[in-house]
């Protein structure tokens, strides 16, 4: 059976970003509707239905954030994706924390957005894992019960805490983890801050599961905001993935 189009809202007050998105995401299928501010984006969602938006952080009006913010208070599971000129962690991190799914800084590759809003999609549709199911992705895989973790078959000896971490990434792969609830999932809150005792646990996570730990594979940085482990969807790697876009798509923006 053919899946039904993933139908997005776009919402970015400049026209020219907007005109950009549209040709790439209705060539691979999309159904693509716009919004030029958060009212009437908030407006458009709640007399519509959508499976995801990309919402700019930086708009006139009531702003990307609050924006957000009231999505999430009638659509908590509706795939959000932030789009940002600015290259601001503490954006991107209060963005992760008001509920966005991820993030995108423009200019970006149109490769990437469309993986990332299908990885977005993908999870929401998914049915719903049970918590002690092996997790599988690539040549990793993660069994909680036994607190297990081999590579290519072969076990991996991790530490209580390496595995926690492992865990906690490979649960929600795809999407970033930010420091603060990495470290408060697996050590607690009053540990929130410790973010280089956090790096000095994912370096030697990466000696273990990756070939080569200076050019990961599967415990990815996104640099000053957290970790995110590979999505699934990567694996195994299909020819031709990611065609049908330009490689990348440069947004007109100021500071980048």
């Amino acid at each position: 059976m053919m899946q039904a189009a993933i139908r997005i809202l776009v919402v970015d007050d400049e026209p020219a970003i907007r005109r950009a998105l549209r040709p790439p995401l209705m060539e691979l299928g999309f159904q693509v509707a716009e919004a030029s501010r958060g009212e009437e984006a908030l407006q458009a969602l709640r007399g519509g239905t959508y499976d995801a938006v990309l919402l700019d952080i930086n708009m006139p009006g009531i702003g990307g954030m609050e924006t957000l913010r009231r999505i999430r208070s009638f659509a908590p599971r509706l795939p959000v994706l932030m789009l940002t000129v600015r290259d601001d962690e503490e954006d991107k991190v209060e963005a992760l924390d008001f509920g966005a799914d991820d993030y995108v800084t423009k200019p970006f590759s149109t490769r990437e957005l469309i993986a990332r809003i299908r990885s977005a999609v993908r999870r929401v549709r998914a049915p719903a894992r049970p918590e002690d199911a092996p997790i599988e992705i690539g040549e990793i895989r993660l069994d909680p019960v036994k607190r297990r973790v081999t590579k290519r078959g072969e076990a991996i000896k991790l530490t209580r805490k390496e595995f926690d971490i492992l865990y906690c990434l490979m649960t929600r792969a795809g999407r970033v983890v930010t420091y603060a609830k990495l470290l408060t999932a697996v050590w607690g809150a009053e540990c929130r801050e410790e973010v280089e005792y956090l790096r000095t646990f994912v370096r030697q996570l990466r000696k273990k599961i990756e070939d080569d730990p200076s050019n990961p594979l599967y415990l990815l940085t996104d640099v000053y905001v957290g970790y995110r482990f590979a999505d699934a969807m990567m694996f195994p790697q299909e020819p031709g993935a990611g065609a049908g876009g330009n490689e990348s798509t440069e947004m007109p923006a100021e500071g980048v």
